[in-house]
Order: structure tokens, then sequence, then C-alpha cells
């Protein structure tokens, strides 16, 4: 999974751990890698489970919240649209996907205890080991292949040799893989010096993960790239490429279409079975909100009409944002279900 950071990697982080924390619970083994922050202080602060019981009495809150909001949009809207058929915002309630996770809370440390970790602190690294290149490679990108190489041929992930034990699957989280603290000046110019280095580190790793039981999660702040060839190349490469935006500093954050989330997901590929390509999702109008314990990917939603109390021209910037949403997605389309997480 490729996943583009949000301006200030404050929504994309938070992705970065639930996907760790998911790993956990389902007692997998993990590797950490990151060049800025210590991969000890990334599990330390992965968010709390909630799990059977304790995740109803926890969501109650959320879920009675979620019932007023409702109640007030309800009482904005014409009688005449309030009884036209709903639109279906994500899959039905009985699909659950993985476990649910408190924000508000961190993972109590015996759950990371029961599981194995590895970490790959690149300053450590560095100062473990001379410097040196492979293949025209960034010698950070070498050197976190070789640990993720070792990794899976020594602990028993490699798909070709049969495990002895019981299988387990390893997950791999790479954090802001491209930025100049991994060495590569792709986020610093246009036309970096080694302008290869990244899509070779990718194209290995592509080759190690297919003949491994393994998944991998990368964080990279596309934003910085000015070389959209770069991310073509990338993007090719990977299975899944979603991006995040957040709306902190820029004019949706006062745009009343965009009034109850705080940013958008953009779905740019997704995998296709038996083909040779990914296919590219058609879905335009995802958004996601932080509540006070939940991290929600909702179905984006017109809101109703805002009458007499917005000037004209905010009513226009409203209909010139409207056009960003797919066909299916307008003033009916009021579902409340949603993707926790």
């Amino acid at each position: 999974v490729f996943t583009e950071e949000d301006k200030y990697s404050l929504y994309s982080s938070l992705l970065f751990k639930y996907f760790l924390a998911e790993g956990v619970v389902c007692g997998h083994d993990l590797f950490v890698a990151s060049a800025k922050e210590h991969p000890d202080n990334i599990l330390k602060e992965l968010p709390a489970p909630l799990l059977d019981d304790g995740h109803r009495n926890e969501l109650g809150e959320e879920a009675t919240a979620v019932k007023s909001e409702d109640f007030q949009d309800s009482m904005k809207i014409a009688w005449r649209y309030q009884n036209l058929p709903k639109m279906e915002a994500s899959p039905t309630t009985t699909t659950k996907f993985g476990h649910y996770y408190d924000v508000s809370k961190k993972m109590p440390p015996e759950l990371l205890q029961s599981i194995k970790w590895q970490s790959f602190y690149l300053p450590e690294e560095l100062c473990s080991q001379p410097k040196k290149k492979l293949c025209s490679m960034n010698s950070a990108y070498a050197r976190l292949l070789e640990s993720i190489q070792r990794i899976i041929y020594q602990q028993g992930f490699d798909g070709s040799d049969p495990q002895k034990k019981q299988k387990n699957i390893l997950r791999i989280g790479i954090q802001s893989l491209g930025s100049m603290l991994w060495g590569d000046d792709i986020c610093s110019s246009d036309a970096p010096e080694d302008i290869h280095s990244l899509t070779k580190f990718l194209y290995v790793l592509r080759g190690l993960l297919r003949k491994s039981l393994s998944a991998c999660i990368i964080t990279v702040p596309a934003h910085l790239i000015q070389n959209k060839a770069i991310m073509e190349r990338v993007t090719n490469l990977s299975d899944t490429v979603v991006g995040l935006e957040s709306f902190i500093g820029s004019e949706r954050e006062t745009n009343p279409l965009y009034k109850d989330y705080h940013g958008l997901v953009h779905v740019h590929q997704i995998p296709r079975l038996n083909s040779l390509i990914c296919d590219v999702s058609d879905t335009k109008d995802l958004a996601f909100r932080l509540k006070r314990k939940l991290f929600t990917i909702e179905r984006l939603h017109l809101p109703p009409d805002l009458s007499d109390t917005v000037s004209r021209t905010s009513k226009q910037d409203l209909a010139e944002s409207a056009k960003l949403l797919s066909s299916g997605c307008g003033a009916m389309a009021m579902g409340k279900k949603h993707l926790d997480f």
C-alpha cells in the first residue's frame, strides 16, 4: 500500500499506526522503518484496540453524537426530500473489516510484548556500518532492503521455502520514504541527481513481497515531489495508492461544503485480480474526519440549502466545489453509514 502523506503528516501517520496496530491484534510480526521518528516511539503510540463488548461501550457516545448530528441535519432539509431513498455510503453493516481502535488511548504494553517486532532506524544504521552504495542506489535504501531481505529469509517468511512451524505474516511499515532524511533529493529538486533511486528500491521490494508472506505500507511526502514522472513510476510499482488531502491551512477549511470533515481521501489505484495492470478507482467523493475516539472515512455528501445565512459569493464557491463530487453524490445522498477504524 502506497500512501501519499497529507501536508503536515498528521493523518497519514495515523493510518500508518492503524496498519501496525492491526498486525499486533492479529499476532503478526512487525518490521518498522523510519528515518525521522524512532520506531520504538511509533509502537508506543499505537491506538488501543476495542474488542467485543468494550467496542460497543466505547462507541456508545460516538453513536449518540452522530444521531444528534443527523437530527439537526434533518431539521434543515425540506419535508419533500426526507422520504426519498437513502444512498448507501459504505458496505453493509454485517461486513466487518478488521478491528476497531480508540485513538484517545495507547495500546497496552503487554500486547506489544506478545508479538515479535524489529525496527530500522536510519541514524543508528548509518553509525553502525560504513557508507556504501549498491547498484547506483541510495545507501539508505540499500541498507533497508538488506534488512528486509534478511528478515524474510531467516525468519521463515520466504514463500518458496515451506515453513516448518505455523505460518505467520510479516507486516512492514516504512515511514516518509523519499524525504531528505533518507538522503534522497527528489523532494528538494525538480531534476534530482539520483532520479531512479526510489523506483529501483520499490522494484526490488515489490519482488521480495511477491515471493514472501508479507504486506507493506509506505508513506511518501508526495506533495513535495515536483517531478511528476517520478510519481507516475512509483504509482505503477504499487498495488494500492491512496492520497490524503488535509484541509488544514487551505480554503476548504472554511468552505461550508466540507464543514463536517477534516480532509479528502483520493483513491488513485486499487489492485485488480487476473490482470497485469491495476484498476483506477472512479470514487471521487470520500472524505475523512477525526472524532474524539475514531478516525472515520465517509461518503461525502452535499449539506442542506444554506439559505440566507451564506453570502452569494460563498454559494458560488460551494457550487464550484460540488463539481468535484461524483454524479451519485447529491442532496439525496444523506446516508450516514461509514467506514470506521
